[in-house]
Formats: C-alpha cells, sequence, structure tokens
C-alpha cells in the first residue's frame, strides 16, 4: 500500500482558520503525505464524507504527570480529540525529588491537584530522582496520546533548598544558581519551559502554602534564565491570588521575568463572578509588555471555572459541617440511610460550615445548580440555581442541597460555578477569546479526579460555542484553530496543530452533528482502587495519533503510539 492511512471525501478543517473544504487526507511514517485527492491506496482507508476531519486538539494545560507513569490511556483527554498534552503545569509534579522528599511531593499534590495521596503512593514507582530520571521513566511507558513536559517549579524548590523551600524560605545566591542550572538541564533533555503557582487557593493537603507561593521577582528570573541558556521555551504561572488580592500587582513581577529572560509567558485567567475586573487591567499589563517585544498569552477556560460537588466525590456543601464529618467515612449506602434520618437532617442543617477544604468557602447558592440533565448544562439559566429552585419550592438553599444531593441514592452530582460566570453568563468569556492574547486552557486533566472533569472542554467549545449556543457562537474553522494550531504555537510545538503536508498526523474525524457530552461518572481505575471522574463524548469516529487509530466511535483501540516530546519542534520546511 502506498499510504500508512488515508482518509477520504472529509470536510477539512486545516487549524489555522481557512474555509473548509472537501478533500482526502493521507498519512505515511506518521506525518501528513498528501492532501486533496489522494489516487493512492491505503493500509487503512477511512470513509469521512459528510465528516469534519481536525487536527488533533492540543491541550495547554494537564497534569498527567503521574497518569502518564501508571496508565496507558490519558482520559480523559484523549475521549475528546486531544492528541497532545501539556503536563507539569501550576509548577507541581514528581520531579527533581530525592526519596527523603516524596511525602513532601505528595502531600503537595494531594492538596492542590486532588489526587490521593495512596494512589500517589500506590502508582509511582519513584524509580528517579533527577528530572532527566523522571523524563526517561515517562519516555519507557506506552501511552495513547503525547506528552510534553514543563518543569515544576515547587519540587525544583525543595529539591534544591530542602525543608527551607518546603517552608517557603527566601532562596539564597547559591539556591538561585543551582534552580538556574538544573532548569538548564531541564530544557536540555526535554522541558518546553517551567512552571510556577503563586496562587493562595493551591495548599497542600494538610493546610500549608507550596513552596512556590510568593517566590520573588528574583527566583523566577533565576529559572527563566536557566531556560534561555538551554535556548528559551515557556514560563508557565497559575495567577498569584487572582481572586484574592491585586491581580495586577502580583503579575508584573512576571512579566518583569519574562522581559529579562525572553520567555514566552502563559498564565491563568479567571474572570470573577461578582464583578471584579481585576483581569482587565492584566490583560492591559499584558498590551504594555507585548508592546515591549514580551509573548503573552492568558489561558481561559471556556465554560465556568468550578466543581462537581456530591456524596461520592470529593466534596459536597456540608463536608465541613460537624454532624456530618462524623458519618463522612461511611460507605455512600450507610451515608445516605443516616442523613435520610429526620433527626440526622436537622442536626446537620441547624450547623453551618467549618475550616475545610480550601475552595468551600467559595460556595454560593446562587452559583450552585443542579446538574441532572442528561447532557449536562455549563451554561445554565438562574432557575436552575440551588437559590432559586429553593425559593420556588419554600426551603432553605440548604435544604434543596441537601435533599438533591441524597437523589438517586447519593449519586447525585450539583455543579458550582466559581469563576468565568459573570452576570451568569458565558458572554465575557465569549468576547475574551475573541483577543489574540487569549488561548484555551485549564483542562486540568489528571488532577482533581473527585472534583472536576474539565478535560471535556474541547467537545464543549466545538458543540456549545459553534453549534448550540442561542448567541455569541464562533465558527468551526475558529473554534478548531483555537484546539490546534494556537495552542501548539504558544507550546512551541511548531510540527502539530494544522493539516498540512509534512506536519504530524494526529487527526480526528468528527461527526458534528453526533457531538455530545455525556454526564460525568464515578470511575474507581485508579491505582489502588482510587476513584475518578470521567466523562465519554459521541461524535468522535476516530482519532488518530502519528498515523495510527487510537479510538474509534468513542471506544479506546489497543494502539499506543503516544510519545514524550522532548523539546520544542519546528514546523516542517515545505518540499522543494
Amino acid at each position: 500500500m502506498e499510504y500508512q492511512v488515508v482518509i477520504r471525501g472529509g470536510t477539512i478543517v486545516d487549524g489555522l482558520g481557512g474555509d473548509p473544504y472537501v478533500g482526502d487526507v493521507a498519512v505515511s511514517n506518521g506525518l501528513i503525505a498528501a492532501v486533496g485527492e489522494v489516487k493512492g491506496a491505503g493500509a487503512r482507508e477511512i470513509d469521512a464524507t459528510g465528516l469534519l476531519v481536525t487536527p488533533g486538539f492540543i491541550d495547554l494545560h494537564t497534569h498527567y504527570d503521574g497518569q502518564a507513569i501508571w496508565s496507558e490511556r490519558l482520559n480523559p483527554s484523549s475521549g475528546h480529540g486531544v492528541t497532545t498534552a501539556v503536563m507539569g503545569n501550576c509548577g507541581v509534579g514528581f520531579a527533581p525529588c530525592r526519596p527523603e522528599d516524596h511525602d513532601v511531593l505528595v502531600d503537595v499534590m494531594a492538596g492542590v491537584e486532588d489526587i490521593p495521596g495512596v494512589v500517589m503512593v500506590e502508582g509511582l514507582p519513584w524509580d528517579w530522582e533527577t528530572f532527566p530520571q523522571y523524563l526517561d521513566a515517562v519516555d519507557s511507558r506506552r501511552r495513547d496520546i503525547d506528552v510534553a513536559p514543563l518543569l515544576p517549579h515547587s519540587p525544583l524548590r525543595v529539591y534544591v533548598m530542602g525543608q527551607r523551600g518546603a517552608d517557603r524560605e527566601p532562596a539564597t545566591p547559591e539556591d538561585l544558581a543551582r534552580m538556574r542550572d538544573l532548569a538548564r538541564e531541564a530544557v536540555e533533555v526535554g522541558a518546553l519551559g517551567f512552571a510556577s503557582s503563586h496562587t493562595g487557593f493551591h495548599r497542600t493537603e494538610s493546610g500549608a502554602q507550596i513552596p512556590s507561593y510568593q517566590a520573588g521577582r528574583e527566583e523566577l528570573q533565576a529559572i527563566g534564565a536557566g531556560v534561555a541558556d538551554a535556548g528559551g521555551g515557556l514560563m508557565q504561572i497559575s495567577a498569584p491570588d487572582a481572586l484574592e488580592g491585586d491581580y495586577e500587582a502580583a503579575m508584573r513581577p512576571v512579566f518583569e521575568a519574562a522581559a529579562a529572560t525572553g520567555l514566552n509567558v502563559t498564565y491563568t485567567l479567571p474572570i470573577d463572578n461578582g464583578g471584579r475586573t481585576d483581569w482587565a487591567g492584566v490583560l492591559s499589563l499584558g498590551e504594555e509588555y507585548q508592546a515591549k517585544g514580551v509573548s503573552i498569552s492568558a489561558q481561559l477556560f471556556p465554560r465556568p471555572i468550578g466543581m462537581i460537588l456530591g456524596l461520592a466525590l470529593s466534596a459536597n456543601p456540608f463536608v465541613t459541617y460537624p454532624s456530618y464529618r462524623k458519618i463522612a467515612d461511611l460507605p455512600l449506602d450507610e451515608r445516605v440511610a443516616e442523613m435520610r434520618k429526620p433527626e440526622v437532617r436537622a442536626r446537620i442543617l441547624a450547623e453551618g460550615p467549618t475550616d475545610g477544604h480550601p475552595l468551600l468557602y467559595l460556595l454560593n447558592w446562587e452559583w450552585m445548580f443542579a446538574f441532572d440533565e442528561e447532557t449536562p448544562n455549563y451554561e445554565p439559566d438562574r432557575s436552575r440555581s440551588i437559590l432559586a429552585l429553593a425559593e420556588a419550592h419554600g426551603v432553605s438553599p440548604a435544604e434543596e442541597a441537601y435533599d438533591r444531593l441524597l437523589a438517586q441514592d447519593g449519586h447525585a452530582m450539583l455543579f458550582s460555578a466559581l469563576g468565568n460566570f459573570l452576570n451568569n453568563s458565558l458572554d465575557t468569556v465569549g468576547e475574551l477569546l475573541h483577543r489574540d492574547d487569549v488561548v484555551l486552557g485549564l483542562g486540568d486533566g489528571g488532577a482533581h479526579y473527585g472534583m472536576i472533569c474539565d478535560a471535556s472542554f474541547p467537545t464543549f467549545v466545538l458543540t456549545h460555542w459553534t453549534r448550540d449556543r442561542a448567541s455569541g457562537r464562533y465558527t468551526i474553522p475558529t473554534a478548531v484553530r483555537e484546539l490546534t494550531s494556537v495552542p501548539a504555537s504558544v507550546a512551541g510545538l511548531e510540527d502539530r496543530g494544522r493539516i498540512a503536508v509534512g506536519y504530524k498526523a494526529d487527526l480526528n474525524v468528527i461527526d458534528y452533528d453526533g457531538l455530545r457530552l455525556h454526564q460525568p461518572e464515578v470511575l474507581h481505575d485508579l491505582p489502588a482502587g482510587g476513584m475518578r471522574l470521567d466523562q465519554r463524548a459521541d461524535g468522535y469516529v476516530a482519532t488518530i495519533v502519528s498515523g495510527e487509530v487510537i479510538a474509534e466511535h468513542g471506544e479506546p483501540t489497543s494502539a499506543r503510539p503516544g510519545k514524550l516530546i522532548r523539546g520544542r519542534r519546528n514546523a516542517p520546511v515545505p518540499a522543494g
């Protein structure tokens, strides 16, 4: 056969925003070999008549650092057309790490990313210490999609400074020099750059601020200089107290460090539901530095930033109530039976929340919604809020939430929109996504296992933002561009994200009219039987990585072509 795969007669969406056109795509040796009318035969032929053919999607913000070790499938992401995932975000991860510091990093990841400690203890062999050794461990595993690493700041800090780093003491000049050397080494062996977090919401499981919190400009600049020493790359920053303090003042040192080292910056951009506009000042500040030659992109999630709450999940509105805590460790069926007792119900509802989960104090009945539609609604009407439903039923919001959580034998879920839902609408998000300096991101695949399932966002973009929303929709070419070539450029992975000869053959064949998100479901397939949320989708006829079909009609195949991407990639040189 002349080609590895030929996709015939599909509507090609090139990833650059160009007008779709009907044609064929041929693949050889994992690369796109021909586009247009292909006369030669393929060892595998896919009839794409009436279907979209797009580049594989690229997720800039994931946490598959652990899952890439213990699992061959990086789902949910790979179930939603993602073929490349950037990991190591928020400056948390598992390397570099001395054996005596394993517990420190487990504590960080359990708190920040909601990964149960037992999952990490059982699922990770910890047969590495340095970052190069960790990448070798990732490289030795089979998986369905490609992963690209960032060097995480918190492990780096603890590795260099020991307990002083965990306690967030200032780095000495010697510490900074060592961080610079290790950052250079990390990029030389394959890191795209480094990642850090300065947000106060990121706490360890034991309640402390994470090691990178409030690290100064000098430290960011030293690590950035190490990245620059190795040829440059990306600086990813989780917003410093974006919803807590002076966002603009906190981001200025980040942009200054990027300007001093020549790194590109991508940072989280959350929108406050209550109307605070700190984000507008940060965008203006970014424009100021862009005018100086700094490449800056704000990562914005295309639906509300939030949590899925339930009795079978990591959190629910009553998890910090004293009387609930007394029964919280009971098996679900026994806990539900207890909660249905009138005296237990009355006792819990008479109480209030106490200190506990660092995000639960943000819960607001006005932005908490029933989450029980067959197709989940991520832009719900005010009438679906727990506050509105309680008023309609003549009960308190706490009573409404309590009774809803007991439905489906305790498997019912609520959705709490913590951000991006100004005026109970995604209008502001939609407007911002049209900006050239705003990119899609924050899917968080591989983390928050019992609290969110945001890695499904590519399907949401294609359904909600191009097809189902009543207003403010995007064209399909624009949406696909934002899922492919734009994040590829931000990450420095210019060899993918578009359909053209010579580019990596990562592709999706999509039944656009049949695209549909399913409700999240609880699985117990993590190491040690750990629980996580997964979310399936209809409409993905085939997902292809390096010319191999990794999923058909929503079901994974046995193909595992995914690789560790070591370093940035240039665009292919056109033939001739």
